[in-house]
């Protein structure tokens, strides 16, 4: 990942598509249905490949493996479009479902949609046991709805405390070793303090505020309070009763009072600099923070609210487009991707947790005593979308065509929340509309 502070912000949003335009998908057709199925055919002949274009390192991996695909067998031949980022949802959201191509990339938050616009159909008959078994828990969560398999993804995500050891040590703040010590958030709101009445300005955190929280930023990086709160952002398909609970309230409460210890990090290098001794954000930082840091870079888990610590978790996903001819096709080049030389590349190129189990035992950063092993043991307890207890970690964006909804309304409250806002209010107000438009659109049921 870069370190550059525009470049750093667009690897964030590369690795996470926080920036894509998720709401531009919920005016998007009628939907409703998940009966589609792709046509099997003859498993030869020339398969389409679309993907989004993110950083260079990437594209070039991913070309790499479908070059490697078409040359190590003559029965089918993939041809890769590559789409800028920027453009990449609203192309395939504008695209009529029988013009897609046979495969597609696309960012996990938005499959339930594309699933209710009948744009993806199942991959189960089409990739192999083997590949399906090798996914991790986490990647197959994020893909699966009723039963199904609709996306499988090269690589994951997730969310952690980076944190100066130099700066804690002084400043005597004892921090935790894994999950199993995790700070409860009055522990790390006292780090926070502690740190900053050592610091010349006050400050000790980063928040990556810089980009402001009313965006896909503040329902990734933030929502983990709310599900370590014990709430959640829809339950039943309702958001009151969920997201505007009095535990969700006094924990963005709590969230609120840390912006006077927060680093408005508009170059980016309030933690790299030692400016801060925290920072909230995920895995993508860690080249730039390790270089920096090297042996005082300690990698913490976000703070346990009650419901321990949680953290989000999902990325860019492979699937089937649902008027394929070529089924069987599609799903032998997806076998072909998904392989462990292929996840690693690509995994290489972009510092993200692999996909698969193979790769991610083997990975140098995420493998048990590996830097980055917190981030691999988040993702070994997956709670899915909607069952968030002690036992789990990595909570998957909330599977649903009315995502869209979800995500502007949470992170709007939490914006103002942030700006002063009386949580209660702000969330009551954010309820109200996520159920309001839910109701609009009969809960946006996936039959």
């Amino acid at each position: 990942m870069d370190p550059g502070t525009t470049r750093s912000r667009r690897t964030a949003a590369t690795a996470l598509a926080l920036a894509l335009p998720l709401a531009a998908l919920a005016a998007c057709g009628a939907g409703g249905g998940t009966d589609t199925s792709a046509e099997q055919g003859s498993g030869t002949g020339t398969i389409t490949v679309w993907a989004h274009q993110g950083q260079a390192n990437e594209a070039a991996a991913l070309q790499t493996a479908v070059k490697t695909f078409n040359s190590s067998q003559k029965k089918v031949e993939a041809k890769l479009t590559l789409i800028p980022d920027t453009d990449y949802t609203k192309t395939i959201t504008a695209t009529d479902a029988s013009k897609l191509p046979d495969v597609m990339e696309f960012d996990g938050p938005t499959m339930a949609n594309f699933v209710y616009n009948k744009k993806l159909a199942p991959i189960d008959s089409y990739v192999s046991v083997n590949t399906l078994a090798n996914a991790t828990d986490a990647i197959k969560a994020e893909g699966e709805i009723n039963g199904k398999q609709y996306g499988l993804g090269m690589y994951d995500s997730g969310l952690g405390i980076y944190g100066n050891k130099k700066l804690l040590d002084a400043a005597g703040v004892k921090y935790p070793t894994g999950l199993a010590d995790a700070w409860t958030a009055a522990e790390f709101t006292d780090a926070v303090k502690k740190l900053a009445a050592q610091d010349s300005d006050g400050k000790s955190l980063d928040l990556q505020e810089s980009g402001g929280y009313a965006n896909e930023w503040g329902t990734y990086g933030f929502a983990p309070i709310a599900w370590s709160a014990g709430g959640s952002l829809l339950k039943n398909d309702k958001a009151q009763g969920a997201l505007d609970t009095p535990s969700v309230a006094s924990a963005l409460k709590t969230f609120q009072s840390w912006k006077t210890y927060t680093d408005p990090n508009t170059d980016g290098n309030a933690f790299a600099n030692g400016r801060v001794a925290l920072s909230w954000v995920g895995h993508w930082m860690y080249p730039a923070y390790s270089k920096a840091l090297d042996k005082d870079l300690v990698v913490l888990p976000l703070p346990d609210f009650g419901n321990g610590p949680k953290t989000g978790q999902g990325s860019w996903e492979w699937g089937i487009g649902a008027h394929t001819k070529n089924g069987k096709a599609a799903g032998a080049f997806l076998d072909s991707l998904l392989n462990d030389t292929n996840v690693t590349a690509m995994t290489t190129a972009n510092g993200a947790p692999p996909g698969t189990r193979s790769a991610l035992a083997q990975s140098s950063l995420y493998k048990q005593g590996g830097p980055l092993q917190l981030f691999a043991d988040q993702l070994a307890k997956p709670c899915g979308d909607s069952r968030i207890d002690k036992s789990c970690v990595a909570v998957t964006r909330r599977i649903t065509a009315g995502y869209p909804t979800l995500t502007a309304n949470f992170s709007r409250a939490l914006s103002d929340i942030y700006g002063g806002a009386d949580p209660n209010s702000a969330l009551a107000k954010a309820a109200r509309a996520i159920d309001q438009d839910f109701s609009d659109n009969d809960g946006y049921k996936l039959q």
